[in-house]
């Protein structure tokens, strides 16, 4: 996996790569070298970079006040600024949010399911 973060002194930055509009909030996997999120709300009057934060914050288990768009604002590529995390801590919770959100949906194969006749 590539490294998707960089450890700064004002804190942790995290690239994220979004995907507006997607209909449910969810971490999908990587992009890249960005974290992959899906958002529900539409890229208008910031409220899906408003829906980015309120992700992070809930699957890092981060209050959203300690979460801050460095750079993206207006685009998809975000860089986003983590304060008062451990630098381990949030490696290893990194590593469990991408290895979960990059497998299929439980009940899913991604074939249909075949009744029997």
């Amino acid at each position: 996996m590539p490294a998707l973060f960089d450890a700064a002194r004002e804190g942790i930055v995290l690239r994220v790569h979004v995907q507006p509009a997607a209909g449910r909030d969810a971490v999908v996997g990587t992009h890249g070298d960005a974290l992959k999120v899906k958002v529900a709300p539409a890229p208008e009057s910031g409220r899906a970079n408003e829906a980015v934060l309120s992700l992070l914050g809930k699957v890092f288990g981060v209050p959203v006040s300690s979460l801050e768009i460095t750079s993206g604002r207006t685009g998809r590529s975000k860089r986003v600024r983590f304060s008062g995390i451990d630098e381990a801590r949030f490696a290893a919770r990194l590593q469990a949010v991408v290895a979960a959100g990059s497998r299929p949906p439980a009940g899913r194969s991604g074939r249909a399911a075949r009744r029997p006749r």
